[in-house]
């Protein structure tokens, strides 16, 4: 997953580190705990989750959390904990319009990764990341010396390193993602609705069936051998949410590589482009468009395309939003044709 290239920062030892993650800590100590929004009010109890083989627990709903992808950043604003947030980083696409206005009151510590210093200046009591990588030297420090120092960490489950222990990517596992962090955050009210509202929805895409009986390829990136959504991912979830066939789907993972070559044997009835700042979906339709034999394929001859935000197509609080724009988009192409 591209989100998980490090942004280049900067080396700090881990004894400064220390020294300066306790300072500034205490430095934010007794201030007035907000209310939690969005939710339940957080207690005063210890709450403890079980997270990629560790146990987080925190003594009191957190009030500083630095979130470090975008995946993470989406769960924290769709849960309503923007007032209790320090600072985020890591865009790979455009927040939502009905997330803007609470990610524009969240100051932005980098547009990638942010360098230690930048991350120990926002003063954070709790850090949340979609992707092992940011639990590195590198960045943040590993999440051992980060509980060490009094700071707390959660990694989503579909980015645990040891990976026996990344769960299988279906919607109950989002959902789990989701609940935990609204434990953590004394929350949970919000994440329960949330999750009622996309079993709702899904419900509606199996019986609406926009794509029933079409062909799919996910392609994500890459035009020397394009990475391609697989059987076991969020844009598998999402095509047996709204009746397509993925073309790739007998692949094993979630992303593979594969060749030109087999998109052109499978002659795509539709493609759905994750459209990512490093890599636009409009990038990947001028090369299918202006290559003499993928200008050729179905798909492409019929202008068969749907876009979706990268955001929308991996495991988190948007891919249902994800299955809604792929509904929509395949309904419309079977009105088309």
């Amino acid at each position: 997953m591209r989100s998980a290239r490090p942004g280049g920062p900067t080396r700090v030892g881990r004894a400064v580190a220390a020294v300066l993650f306790t300072g500034l800590l205490g430095a934010c100590a007794g201030a007035p705990a907000p209310v939690a929004s969005g939710g339940t009010t957080g207690s005063a109890e210890p709450v403890s989750v079980d997270n990629c083989g560790t146990t987080v627990t925190v003594g009191a709903p957190p009030e500083r959390l630095v979130t470090l992808n975008q995946g993470a950043t989406e769960v924290a604003l769709a849960l309503g904990l923007q007032s209790r947030m320090a600072g985020t980083a890591f865009l790979d696409n455009s927040v939502p319009e009905k997330w803007k206005a609470a990610y524009d009151s969240v100051p932005v510590l980098s547009k990638d990764y942010p360098t230690k210093e930048k991350l120990l200046a926002a003063r954070p009591d709790f850090l949340y990341a979609s992707y092992s990588s940011a639990f590195t030297d590198k960045v943040a420090g590993t999440r051992e010396e980060l509980r060490g120092q009094g700071v707390p960490s959660y990694l989503s489950p579909f980015g645990c390193s040891d990976k026996s222990q990344v769960p299988p990517t279906t919607w109950q596992a989002m959902w789990g993602e989701l609940n935990d962090v609204a434990r953590v955050f004394g929350v949970t009210e919000r994440a329960a609705a949330i999750q009622r509202e996309q079993e709702q929805q899904l419900a509606r895409f199996t019986a609406t069936a926009a794509g029933k009986g079409l062909k799919v390829l996910w392609f994500d990136s890459d035009t020397k051998a394009p990475y391609v959504g697989s059987g076991h991912g969020g844009p598998q979830l999402v095509l047996d949410a709204v009746g397509a066939r993925n073309v790739f789907g007998d692949l094993p993972g979630a992303w593979q590589s594969v060749s030109w070559e087999k998109v052109v044997a499978a002659d795509p009835d539709a493609i759905v482009l994750a459209d990512a700042d490093w890599d636009t979906a409009q990038s990947k339709i001028d090369y299918l468009q202006g290559d003499p034999v993928l200008s050729k394929l179905t798909a492409v001859q019929r202008k068969a395309f749907v876009v979706v935000p990268f955001s929308e197509s991996t495991p988190g609080v948007l891919l249902a939003d994800g299955a809604a724009r792929v509904s929509a988009g395949l309904g419309e192409l079977r009105t088309r044709s």
